[in-house]
């Protein structure tokens, strides 16, 4: 019980439920990791974990038991590593950030951009995933989230409150007219959305409930395709101001953001790392280049796109 990759390898299992996903995870092969773990077992002289159809993996009592204790051995060690880089002074090592596809596209590269001109000895990681990384386990070290971070040992500040809003390209309202006078009109039209399955995004449950089965013709779940396929014509798409208003091809279909739906902007870090110089300078140059972006983001600048004014 004295190596540690042995005590990785159960807590990965317990986590992820496959061998597959914890070879992945780890950076091995899942030959390896097969047997890693059989050698383990028969080390110790206790079955682990319950072989399951499908590939699958179930913790017995001693594997909980021991996924456990690693799990208390990896908070212990990622203490010590965030507190180690909160007190890096150096303007320089890697700096792994994570935010949605909609961000990264529109706004925040041209930023790392800046960012990085002006701390060349800095490597930023983009981490593009729309899931809540954690920044507890060093997923990342700065996150940008569309919600108010509900972790305690979380640092941070909102940036700007985040409007949306219904767009279609010029060439579909000319075929199918417009602009409409509110989202009760959406059931008259073809209607771009996400994919059925799809749960828990506040701008999917709002266009689910204004809009009926019928009218949706297309669905995706990327926000950055939804707006080319209103670019295309395919039909109206609900879009984060900050992303569709500074698209040329779309219009709005509206003449303002929608009241009943809004979302905020939040930059954030771990307490521990915060105080470290590459973090700080992110904050400083980054957070604040897109806090200047207030406009953009609250859809104060929308009306230059309003449909009306199609000719």
């Amino acid at each position: 019980m004295d190596d540690w990759n042995a005590l990785r390898l159960v807590l990965a299992l317990q986590r992820e439920g496959s061998l597959t996903a914890v070879a992945k995870r780890l950076g091995i092969d899942h030959s390896t990791a097969f047997r890693r773990l059989n050698a383990l077992e028969a080390n110790i002289g206790v079955r682990l974990f319950e072989r399951l159809p499908g590939g699958a993996y179930r913790p017995t009592t001693a594997g909980e038991r021991m996924a456990a204790a690693a799990e208390r051995m990896e908070d212990e060690a990622l203490a010590l590593d965030r507190d180690i880089t909160g007190r890096d002074h150096r303007l320089a090592g890697l700096l792994r950030v994570t935010s949605s596809e909609t961000l990264a596209y529109r706004a925040l590269t041209r930023h790392i951009a800046v960012f990085r001109q002006a701390h060349p000895g800095i490597v930023v990681e983009l981490v593009i995933d729309n899931r809540v990384l954690s920044l507890s386990r060093r997923e990342a070290d700065i996150a940008l989230r569309p919600i108010r971070p509900k972790e305690g040992d979380l640092w941070g500040r909102k940036l700007a409150d985040v409007a949306w809003a219904l767009y279609g390209a010029p060439s579909y309202f000319e075929a199918h007219g417009g602009p409409i006078a509110g989202p009760g009109e959406l059931g008259r039209h073809a209607i771009i959305g996400w994919e059925e399955a799809t749960a828990g995004i506040e701008a999917a449950d709002w266009l689910g409930r204004a809009a009926p089965p019928e009218a949706f013709v297309y669905r995706t779940n990327s926000l950055v395709n939804q707006l080319v396929a209103a670019k295309s014509g395919i039909g109206l798409a609900l879009l984060p101001c900050y992303l569709g208003d500074d698209e040329r091809g779309l219009v709005h279909a509206l003449p303002e953001p929608l009241s009943d739906l809004s979302g905020e902007l939040w930059i954030v870090t771990h307490d521990d790392i915060k105080g470290a110089a590459r973090v700080r300078a992110f904050f400083d140059l980054v957070g604040e280049g897109l806090a200047r972006e207030r406009e953009l983001f609250e859809g104060r600048r929308m009306m230059e796109g309003y449909a009306v004014r199609r000719t």
